[in-house]
């Protein structure tokens, strides 16, 4: 299934592709480069590269800003010359691997190109008004969406109405509608002499310093937020350890001398109460002995190591007969990457095991719950439960790895609690990253280095 994806999104590419040949070489194109335009393809083809240095987490993606050259591309240049600029974005993913590098040179030539097709129709004289300039951004950025969302769709197997639901959010409109913006502006200042090459990197660098400040305002909101969860975690993780262990203590003495009563020295009724005081005590010390464990798991790490692909492949197995009962569908996305980690398997597959079952426990009847894997950018392996359920409410966020926290009626609430627990025991990370549009817990843990 997952090569036949492969083969699919490649495929797809390929159609794109094709696609781009037919804008650029189309008779009305007009691809006579003329000897300013030059420079401008240069100047953006640059300016593309360097404002694809930072970008900012959109849901489940990442956007940066080399939609706003390509905005002023395609209302500047000829589709040809659009494109040779959309086509290298894909030198600001050259560190990624062979799909993303291919599918971001010919989804933004092809939207490139699209925007660049239509301003040729709309030129009056050579120029291009306010409403033509605002038509072709229109153009070029409904054809990135469909683009975009298409391949997603093909790459993973996800519905094109999913995709919709859990990325076009009001702060994805907001992205895109500032980036028109500014290549709006930027159409207008670029205008072959030198002063207008001034102003125009005048704009990029005040977009780029914009987009930066708000990218690591939401870093360190994110930072913030873990910190908060790893000091509350940790404050009821001690404080349960302590009344656990004063509590075991007591127990223990309570059972200590129930042992020491004769039973023979008592009538029926006194030898079955001393029975029963016994036999609850016991149960009580194993109870706490247990909460012990769960509150400080104790890792004890595969000397092999340990693929999350197979985990989360058992996992899901697992987890089926629970999700027939609510008809959820449930799918894998595994990654082709190396994802081995240095774990605990067991106590790890508890973890995969209890937000599974939240998922699923979440969703509404006929819901959609999805485990996937991969590696970051720092070279992490982790994997990532999602879910088309309610979310989780904004002032319950703060409380989600508290124990006896829940949201679900009969739930105990230690779930997510003992699988915070496990994961930091691993120096990983447990991180909540859904919306109300449906809830997204990621895995991060360290890779396996021998």
């Amino acid at each position: 299934m997952e090569l036949n994806r492969k083969v699919a999104s490649y495929g797809y590419i390929a159609l794109v592709a094709g696609l781009v040949a037919v804008l650029d070489l189309a008779p009305e194109a007009g691809n006579n480069l003329r000897s300013d335009q030059i420079l401008e393809v240069v100047y953006l083809v640059v300016a593309i590269v360097l404002l694809s240095s930072v970008d900012i987490r959109i849901e489940r993606g990442h956007l940066n800003l080399s939609g706003l050259a390509i905005g002023v591309a395609a209302i500047l240049l000829t589709p040809l010359d659009a494109t040779l600029v959309g086509a290298a974005s894909a030198l600001a993913h050259r560190r990624r691997g062979p799909w993303e590098i291919v599918a971001n040179a010919a989804i933004s030539a092809a939207y490139a190109a699209i925007g660049a097709s239509a301003a040729s129709h709309l030129r009056v004289a050579g120029t291009l008004t306010l409403g033509g300039r605002l038509i072709v951004l229109t153009a070029l950025t409904v054809a990135c969406w469909v683009l975009v969302a298409a391949a997603l769709s093909v790459r993973t197997g996800e519905s094109i109405p999913s995709i919709v639901k859990h990325n076009f959010t009001p702060s994805f409109y907001l992205a895109f509608g500032y980036f028109a913006l500014a290549a709006l502006l930027v159409s207008y200042v670029l205008d072959g002499s030198l002063l207008g090459y001034f102003l125009a990197t005048v704009v990029c660098v005040l977009a780029l310093a914009l987009t930066d400040t708000i990218s690591g305002r939401r870093v360190r909101r994110v930072l913030e937020s873990e910190l908060s969860d790893a000091d509350r975690h940790l404050f009821h993780r001690r404080a349960l350890e302590g009344v656990i262990h004063n509590l075991r203590n007591h127990v223990a003495n309570a059972a200590g001398y129930l042992k020491e009563i004769d039973p023979r020295r008592l009538d029926p009724v006194g030898r079955e109460s001393i029975a029963t005081a016994t036999a609850a005590a016991n149960d009580a010390v194993t109870v706490l002995r247990s909460l012990a464990q769960g509150a400080t798991p104790r890792v004890s790490y595969a000397l092999e190591p340990v693929d999350l692909n197979e985990l989360i492949t058992r996992a899901l197995g697992m987890a089926r007969p629970r999700a027939r009962t609510k008809e959820v569908q449930l799918a894998l996305r595994e990654s082709s990457d190396d994802v081995k980690v240095r774990a605990d398997p067991l106590l790890l597959r508890e973890v995969i095991t209890n937000l599974v079952n939240n998922a699923i426990d979440a969703v509404p009847v006929s819901g959609h719950v999805e485990l996937k894997s991969g590696r970051r950018p720092n070279g992490w392996p982790y994997f990532s439960v999602v879910d088309d359920g309610p979310g989780v409410l904004d002032d319950q966020r703060h409380h989600l790895f508290e124990p006896h926290f829940t949201t679900k009626e009969g739930g105990t609430g230690l779930g997510l609690f003992m699988s915070y627990g496990i994961v930091r025991e691993h120096q990983g990370d447990l991180r909540y990253e859904g919306s109300r549009r449906g809830a997204v817990f990621t895995v991060t843990l360290p890779p396996f280095a021998g």
